[in-house]
């Protein structure tokens, strides 16, 4: 162990986690010698061993929102042996604090949050106009004291170009097209969620140039990517729930562009360096953008957005209906990408 080393708590969703690179390029950059883990859930650990500044990644085996103290305790006193000079706590919860407290970390380094007094004892004020994006936050909870936020790096992840050959070989159907990825999902909720006919309006655009189209998503994006397929009605690899996420990764990495939601495979593609055209619906492009000069942003900017609720609490709709795929295709044409 160095004489400095550092654990980062990191964040509970796939963009976040991948936005928490930027933080661990400032940390590395700033003293390249120093160690640096990350605690995180187990379904995001691929995305961690895909961040080269990152030493190991330790698994917190709980989901999001959970509790048991037990679990926290026992992480915690696993960690002891590793004897970190600090922690960075990137969540704004208590519960996120109590494994470095128990690990006995000298200096506990998060925002002021929910109870944390004790848990944090180098509480940061949390200012959210200077702080406007995720991952200014993430990055200023690295800075020491009376430092200035630094232009911050996009996230750049690891590709394995062995094994994306091998996930290509074992999920496509015509390797040698050039794919455009369609994202679908949305986790946090239906109002960041672009219409199944929108995307399958672009799929049928998109094979019509002869691109291949490739649905990536998880095992909860299965049904959206169904009836996007339906409707389509062209050739389309769906592979929503086939993939790992390491090889989501190196297939996003294999995509000439994807069009995605404001979601967390959307961020995940910005940092393999694809091309994203990103739909905001009930998000803000300024408060979680991809991080990368390769985007295209397609966002209405209507009266009541962004609301960043979960559906639309008008009922319409607007901000995601009214983006038309067409326009969204004609943009990709413009890239010169095929």
């Amino acid at each position: 162990m160095s004489a400095d080393s550092i654990l980062v708590v990191g964040p509970s969703w796939v963009g976040d986690m991948v936005m928490a690179q930027s933080l661990v390029q400032v940390l590395k950059a700033k003293a390249p010698n120093r160690d640096i883990d990350v605690l995180a859930p187990g379904w995001s650990l691929p995305i961690v061993a895909r961040m080269p500044e990152v030493r190991r990644a330790v698994e917190m085996p709980l989901g999001h929102g959970a509790l048991n103290i037990g679990v926290r305790r026992e992480v915690g006193r696993r960690l002891r042996d590793s004897q970190y000079d600090r922690a960075i706590v990137l969540p704004r919860s208590a519960k996120a604090a109590l494994a470095p407290w128990f690990a006995r970390i000298p200096l506990r380094t998060g925002f002021r949050g929910e109870m944390r007094f004790g848990l944090i004892n180098d509480m940061r004020p949390f200012d959210p106009q200077a702080l406007d994006q995720t991952v200014k936050r993430f990055v200023f909870l690295g800075l020491d004291d009376g430092e200035t936020l630094p232009p911050i790096p996009s996230p750049n992840l690891i590709v394995d170009r062995e094994a994306q050959a091998r996930a290509i070989e074992r999920l496509v159907t015509d390797p040698d097209k050039p794919a455009v990825g369609l994202l679908p999902g949305a986790e946090y909720g239906p109002a960041k969620a672009w219409p199944a006919e929108h995307f399958a309006a672009a799929a049928r655009a998109l094979h019509e140039r002869g691109y291949a189209v490739w649905l990536l998503g998880g095992p909860g994006d299965r049904d959206m990517a169904a009836e996007i397929s339906r409707q389509a009605a062209v050739p389309i690899d769906n592979l929503c729930g086939e993939t790992s996420l390491s090889e989501a990764i190196d297939l996003l990495a294999a995509c000439r562009c994807v069009i995605s939601n404001d979601s967390g495979l959307m961020h995940v593609a910005a940092a393999v360096q694809t091309h994203v055209v990103a739909i905001y619906g009930s998000s803000s492009p300024h408060f979680t953008p991809p991080l990368t000069s390769h985007k295209t942003i397609h966002y209405l900017d209507l009266e009541c957005s962004p609301c960043f609720k979960r559906t639309c609490p008008l009922g319409h709709l607007r901000c995601l209906r009214e983006v038309d795929p067409a326009m969204v295709v004609g943009g990709i044409d413009a890239l010169g990408i095929a």
